[in-house]
């Protein structure tokens, strides 16, 4: 397991804690209580989610969204809910928190 960051850096529907896997962009976050991990790459074209580093919340706090295009997810599956890519998903990473922390469950992700 790989520590991303700790417990306290997450607050329920706040911004995205940002983290590098290898290469890519990837954010951890909080949504209902339950910290979730994604690629932080749209599902419609590869770019950030976020304009402002770990702004993935639209203005209602209900979903994540690209800034760039207006897709909109749900922030615990990933499912794209609206916007140029319907039917289809963030990559999801497993994450747990356990110990003040949350950790990334496997280092090599494809």
């Amino acid at each position: 397991m790989v520590k991303i960051c700790s417990s306290e850096q997450l607050l329920d529907r706040g911004l995205a804690y940002r983290f590098m896997l290898g290469e890519r962009a990837a954010i951890a976050l909080r949504y209902d209580g339950v910290v979730y991990g994604y690629l932080n790459q749209c599902a419609h074209i590869p770019i950030e989610l976020d304009f402002n580093p770990g702004d993935v919340f639209d203005l209602s706090r209900q979903y994540l969204i690209c800034s760039t295009h207006g897709a909109y997810y749900d922030p615990t599956n990933g499912l794209c809910l609206g916007g140029p890519c319907v039917g289809r998903r963030l990559t999801s990473l497993p994450v747990k928190e356990e110990n003040g922390a949350v950790w990334l469950i496997e280092e090599n992700i494809a």
